[in-house]
């Protein structure tokens, strides 16, 4: 008698890359099922006819019927509104800004979604995102690596760079090993409907978003000043080589702090609608213009409703060299790999989705983890995931504090 096919529930997501991750998994021999879940149907701020979900539910049933797999939807528009969308709207309030895709995939595609697979009689979950996945035996049990995927220009393994050993003991990713081209040419060579199908952008499951519109929802405009500060000022003076060899605490305590910034370092160049719709690194949206070169805002004060601008992208209150991550935001995805408090050590970092890895020593300090960049690194933002490797493996991540 033949053992019994371990079944998958793969997240159809009505694009090509869970299309085809499903009719990988079907050529692997397991029994596999499509589920596709809704996550969002307020159409708020959503730039019109791109309310993209039914059109995605049409796309992944008819993947399901074209593969011959049974096909299942579930609404987890609740859990995503609680978990995603209401910790957005509190971080930006707080003048941070958070990352909704790695939030979706730690709290709802890994979670929630996992659940309802399992429901499902599901040993996996697979979806269709560019990464790798390793199973290593050690003499405490098996461990598992999150590795890039092989395709460098798709990557995502910084989108999962908050999941969890027991995560990745039910995650599969089936095209982690394949290129993009690749995964269009099976797609069309199954016909499927999804084959030549734009890859998604924006947020999440809420599509394409005019998001001071979306966030205008929660929080309120109020119009505040606008202040340029020019790049020789003294706010930006730090002596950065002094957070190299071996730092003290309070030296990385004090390189890791945002610059402090103040209406008297600059000029008043116009208003804004509400520093908490503002993030560091921005150049569009301001719709200030008649300076020699764009502007880009290099910092925000929400309690005083200030956003504070800088002219040019070389512009040194965009650059810093240390940052800090809060005891309790840092992850590891490997917990065997993890800094004992006093350790150091040189890894890989970046900062945001689709950045070259950076050079860095991480240093955990009774009071954080903080970072130590080889090279100053432009729109360090409060908020978002700094992501750690050892080669290619994505061995931790932390909110920027």
């Amino acid at each position: 008698m033949t053992a019994q096919k371990k079944r998958v529930v793969v997240g159809l997501s009505g694009g090509v890359d869970s299309s085809v991750a499903a009719q990988v998994l079907i050529d692997q021999g397991y029994e596999v099922i499509g589920l596709f879940m809704k996550n969002w149907h307020d159409t708020t701020g959503v730039l019109e006819a791109d309310c993209p979900w039914l059109d995605d539910k049409y796309d992944a049933e008819a993947v399901a019927r074209k593969l011959g797999i049974p096909f299942h939807f579930v609404d987890l528009s609740a859990e995503y509104r609680a978990r995603v969308v209401d910790y957005m709207f509190s971080e930006y309030e707080k003048g941070r800004t958070p990352n909704p895709d790695v939030l979706c995939n730690r709290e709802i595609k890994f979670d929630v979604f996992m659940k309802k697979a399992f429901e499902l009689g599901a040993d996996f979950v697979a979806t269709g995102h560019y990464c790798r996945k390793e199973t290593i035996k050690t003499a405490s049990g098996e461990i598992y690596r999150l590795l890039a995927g092989a395709d460098s220009n798709k990557d995502q393994s910084y989108f999962l760079c908050q999941l969890s050993q027991a995560q990745l003991a039910k995650a599969l990713f089936p095209v982690g090993d394949m290129v993009k081209p690749q995964v269009r040419q099976i797609a069309g060579e199954l016909k499927l409907v999804t084959a030549h199908k734009k890859d998604s952008q924006g947020i999440c499951f809420v599509g394409k978003v005019d998001l001071p519109v979306f966030l205008q929802q929660k929080l309120e405009a109020k119009k505040g000043k606008v202040f340029l500060i020019p790049p020789e000022s003294e706010i930006f003076d730090r002596q950065w080589h002094k957070a190299d060899n071996e730092p003290s605490d309070e030296i990385l305590e004090d390189l890791a702090k945002p610059y402090y910034f103040h209406p008297k370092y600059g000029e008043k160049i116009g208003e804004h609608n509400g520093a908490h719709f503002y993030t560091i690194g921005q150049r569009k949206g301001l719709d200030i213009g008649g300076f020699p070169e764009p502007l880009f805002i290099i910092g925000i004060d929400v309690d005083f409703n200030q956003v504070f601008v800088g002219m040019g992208k070389e512009h040194t209150g965009l650059f810093r060299r240390v940052l800090k991550i809060n005891n309790n935001e840092v992850h590891w995805i490997r917990p065997d790999l993890a800094l004992k408090t006093g350790e150091s050590r040189r890894l890989k970092v970046r900062i945001r989705y689709r950045q070259p890895l950076q050079n860095g020593v991480l240093h955990q300090r009774p009071n954080g983890l903080f970072i130590v960049f080889d090279e100053p690194q432009r729109g360090i933002t409060p908020g978002q995931f700094a992501a750690w490797y050892e080669g290619d493996e994505l061995t931790g991540s932390g909110v920027i504090s």
